[in-house]
């Protein structure tokens, strides 16, 4: 199974793209523009029409490009569907920075987050992790502060 998609992506939609400082998805932002990431970013935020000076989606449906990788940053019980819409857009990797799943107790979350990435044959790191990082080409979806 070839996951080069994962770690040298053309395109990232961050699903949770953020201005304010203090949130895991303007963190995952800094991130991605800091260590030089020279592909296409996507923020996507259902408030913001901009974030980091770049155009913001309310969905990654509205993005006009392809999307190889989309990073979700937010609440868990929002990622099932996300995740939905991701398998409509033709995303083909999904890193869940989400918690609340099997780690919680929410059991039945967890199981349909796996039922939808099956349904659309998405291949998922996550939920509940710290993300990706490729020093390589600049591909940092942590968000881990930069030092």
């Amino acid at each position: 199974m070839n996951l080069d998609f994962l770690f040298y992506p053309k395109s990232v939609a961050v699903i949770g793209a953020s201005n304010k400082e203090g949130k895991i998805g303007n963190a995952i932002m800094k991130n991605l523009i800091n260590f030089g990431f020279k592909g296409k970013i996507y923020p996507v935020n259902v408030k913001e029409s901009e974030v980091m000076g770049l155009k913001a989606y309310k969905s990654v449906l509205e993005i006009p490009g392809e999307v190889d990788v989309a990073v979700i940053a937010i609440p868990g019980r929002f990622v099932p569907q996300v995740l939905e819409e991701c398998g409509q857009k033709g995303v083909k990797g999904a890193v869940v920075i989400s918690a609340g799943f099997k780690e919680a107790g929410n059991v039945e979350l967890e199981e349909k987050l796996v039922e939808v990435a099956r349904k659309w044959n998405i291949r998922v790191v996550g939920p509940n992790c710290l993300g990706i990082t490729n020093i390589e080409n600049g591909f940092d979806c942590t968000f881990n502060p930069p030092e």
